[in-house]
C-alpha cells in the first residue's frame, strides 16, 4: 500500500514538508537513529585503536576501513539499486552491517579484538553501508511526491549531519564511561528501528516495459554512461581530489585530541560534535549559497575556507579554538559535498541514477579512504601538525583545478524525455538478436558542414552514453552534402533500451542535429541485423527454436524517431 498522504496535494512548503508523509517520516526518524549509531561506533573504534597501538597509520586506517568499501563496491551497488527492489536491497545491506556490529561487540566483550580484526569488522560494517547507499538515496523519490523530493533529499542530508553533531559527543561519553564495547553494542541496537521501518514499508513500483538487465551488463551500462558524460566525470574528479586532501581532518582528529590538545575520548567526541554542528549549519545554508554563487565559485569558496580551517586546527592548542575551526570546516565540507551531489543528481537520468550516485560516492569516499591512509603515514613520519599544514596548503591550491575542470552548470539535464514507440520490423527478432547496425543519412548544406560536424561530436557522446558502440560519422566523397552516422548496439533489446534512455537535453540535441537536414525527403534511417545467422534456418524443415521469443512490434517507422 502506498502512503495515503502521498496522493494528496502538498499544502506545506519548506524543508519540513516531506515529514507530512508517514512512510518518509517513519524511515527518516529511524535513519537518524541509525546514523547516530554508526558515528558512535566510529568514535569507539577510533579511540580503541589509539589505546591498542601508538601507530598513527593504524588510527587513520579506521576511517579507511569504513570508507573503502564505498569505493570498491559502489558501482555494483548502484547497479543492484537500479535493478532490484530498493527496499529489499536496503534491508539486506542493513543486515550485513548489523552482523558486523554484533560480531565486533561479542569479540570485544570477550577480549579477542586486535587492531587487524577491528579494521576487518569495520570494513564489514562499511560494506553493508556501501551497499545500502545508492538504494537508500534513489528510494527517496518513491516515498514522497515529486514536488517534495528536493526537500526530502535535503532532509536526508540534514539527518546525517544532525547525527554528526550529537553522535560523536554521545560516543565520547559512552566510550569514556562504559568502553568501546558499549559503543559497538549501541550501534547494533540502533540499526533495529530502521530495519523495522523498512520492513513495514509497502513499496509500490511501476513495472518496466523492458526486461531487467543482467548485473554485469548493468554495471557496464553504468560505467559507459559515466565515461561518456563530461559533467559527471568533472564532478567525480573534483570530489576525489577534495576527498584525498580534506580526508586529513577526519582521519587525524583522534590524534588532534590526543596529541595536540592532550585530551581523552570525551574531547575527541566534542571535536567531532563541533564538526557535525558545522555540517548542519552548512546543510541549511547551501541553498542560499547556490542562489548567490555559481557552482564553480561556491566550490572554490568552500575549499579556500576549508584550507583556512585546517590551518587553524593544526596550530591551535586550545580545545575551544579548535572546536570553532571545526565548525567552519564542517559547514564548508558539507556544502562542498552537497554541491557535488546536486551536480551528479541533476546530470543523470533516472535509469542510471543509482549507478551515477554510486560512482560519485566511490570517488569521494575513495578519496577520503586513500587520503586517510596517506595522512596517517605522513603523521608517523612528521607529526600531526605538519601533516595538517601540508593538507591545508594543498586545499588552498585546489581551486586551481577549476581552470581545467570547471564545475558544470546545474540544471535539469537528467530529466527523462518521452518514451519512443518501437520501430516497425519485418524480420522476426528476439531480444537477443544482434548486433544491430543503425545508419542515419543526413543532407547538410555545404556552408554548415563544420558546424554539423562539431555538433555530431556531442551526439556521439549521447549515443555512447545510452548503449551504442562503434560510432562513426562519414561524408560522401561523390556528394559532399551527404553525411552518414553509423553505430552499433549489441542486441535488439539494447537498441530498444537506447531509444528509451534519452533525456530531454539529449532529445533537444537530436532535434538540433535534425535541423541541419535539408531537402524534400526526411532523414533516412536504416536498421540492419549484422551477421543475421540466428534469423535464417539452415534448412526449410528445421524448426525455428526462437519463435516463442519473437518480439512483437507493430508501430510505424517514423523518419525522425530513432
Amino acid at each position: 500500500m502506498s502512503d495515503p498522504a502521498k496522493s494528496q496535494p502538498l499544502r506545506v512548503n519548506g524543508i519540513t514538508a516531506p515529514l507530512r508523509y508517514s512512510t518518509f517520516r517513519r524511515i527518516w526518524l529511524a535513519s537518524l537513529l541509525s546514523n547516530l549509531g554508526i558515528l558512535i561506533q566510529y568514535v569507539g573504534a577510533a579511540w580503541a585503536m589509539t589505546e591498542m597501538t601508538s601507530s598513527a597509520d593504524k588510527v587513520a586506517l579506521v576511517l579507511t576501513a569504513l570508507m573503502l568499501p564505498v569505493m570498491l563496491i559502489a558501482i555494483p551497488a548502484g547497479a543492484i539499486a537500479d535493478m532490484y527492489d530498493r527496499r529489499i536491497v536496503t534491508l539486506i545491506a542493513l543486515s550485513i552491517a548489523f552482523c558486523g556490529a554484533i560480531a565486533l561487540t561479542v569479540l570485544d566483550w570477550v577480549g579477542l579484538t586486535t587492531p587487524n580484526l577491528l579494521l576487518l569488522l569495520c570494513f564489514t560494517v562499511g560494506s553493508g553501508m556501501a551497499l545500502m547507499g545508492p538504494a537508500w538515496q534513489s528510494a527517496v523519490a518513491e516515498q514522497v511526491p515529486a514536488e517534495a523530493l528536493p526537500a526530502a533529499v535535503a532532509l536526508n542530508g540534514i539527518s546525517y549531519n544532525i547525527a554528526r553533531s550529537f553522535g560523536p559527543a554521545i560516543g565520547g561519553i559512552v566510550v569514556a564511561t562504559a568502553g568501546a564495547v558499549a559503543a559497538y553494542a549501541l550501534n547494533a541496537l540502533l540499526y533495529v528501528p530502521l530495519m523495522i521501518s523498512l520492513f513495514l514499508w509497502r513499496r509500490v513500483a511501476a513495472p518496466s516495459r523492458l526486461p531487467r538487465e543482467q548485473l554485469s551488463r548493468a554495471i557496464v551500462s553504468g560505467v559507459r554512461y559515466i565515461t561518456n558524460s563530461p559533467p559527471i566525470k568533472i564532478v567525480m574528479t573534483r570530489a576525489f581530489v577534495t576527498g584525498v586532501i580534506g580526508g586529513s581532518i577526519s582521519a587525524l582528529m583522534p590524534l588532534v585530541a590526543r596529541d595536540l590538545l592532550h585530551g581523552n575520548a570525551r574531547t575527541y567526541g566534542i571535536l567531532l560534535g563541533a564538526f557535525g554542528l558545522g555540517a548542519v549549519i552548512g546543510a541549511f545554508y547551501v541553498g542560499e549559497v547556490r542562489q548567490r554563487m555559481s557552482g564553480e565559485a561556491a566550490v572554490r569558496a568552500c575549499t579556500l575556507s576549508l584550507g583556512t580551517a585546517i590551518v587553524a586546527v593544526a596550530l591551535s592548542r586550545e580545545a575551544f579554538l579548535t572546536a570553532c575551526a571545526l565548525v567552519l570546516a564542517g559547514a564548508v565540507w558539507t556544502m562542498t559535498m552537497t554541491l557535488f551531489n546536486i551536480g551528479v543528481q541533476l546530470s543523470a537520468p533516472r535509469w542510471v541514477a543509482g549507478r551515477s550516485l554510486a560512482a560519485y560516492q566511490a570517488a569521494f569516499s575513495g578519496g577520503i579512504a586513500i587520503g586517510g591512509w596517506g595522512w596517517g603515514r605522513l603523521t608517523d613520519a612528521a607529526g600531526v601538525e605538519l601533516a595538517l599544514l601540508v593538507s591545508a596548503s594543498m586545499m588552498l591550491l585546489a581551486p586551481l583545478l577549476g581552470l581545467w575542470l570547471r564545475m558544470p552548470r546545474i540544471n535539469a539535464l537528467g530529466e527523462d524525455a518521452e518514451v519512443l514507440a518501437d520501430p516497425e520490423v519485418q524480420l522476426p527478432l528476439t531480444y537477443r538478436s544482434g548486433p544491430l547496425v543503425v545508419e542515419i543519412e543526413y543532407c547538410v548544406a555545404l556552408e554548415n558542414a563544420r558546424a554539423f560536424h562539431n555538433l555530431m561530436q556531442e551526439v556521439q557522446l549521447s549515443r555512447q552514453r545510452n548503449g551504442a558502440y562503434g560510432w562513426s560519422i562519414a561524408r560522401d566523397i561523390a556528394d559532399p552534402k551527404l553525411w552518414t552516422e553509423r553505430y552499433h548496439c549489441p542486441t535488439w533489446l539494447d537498441y530498444l533500451r537506447q531509444r528509451n534512455r534519452w533525456t530531454k537535453a539529449e532529445r533537444a540535441l537530436d532535434r538540433e542535429a535534425l535541423a541541419f537536414h535539408v531537402g524534400p525527403e526526411p532523414v533516412r534511417i536504416r536498421r540492419m541485423l549484422e551477421r543475421p545467422f540466428g534469423s535464417v534456418r539452415w534448412r526449410e524443415e528445421v524448426p525455428d527454436g526462437a519463435t516463442d521469443e519473437v518480439v512483437a512490434v507493430d508501430c510505424k517507422r517514423g523518419g525522425r524517431h530513432y
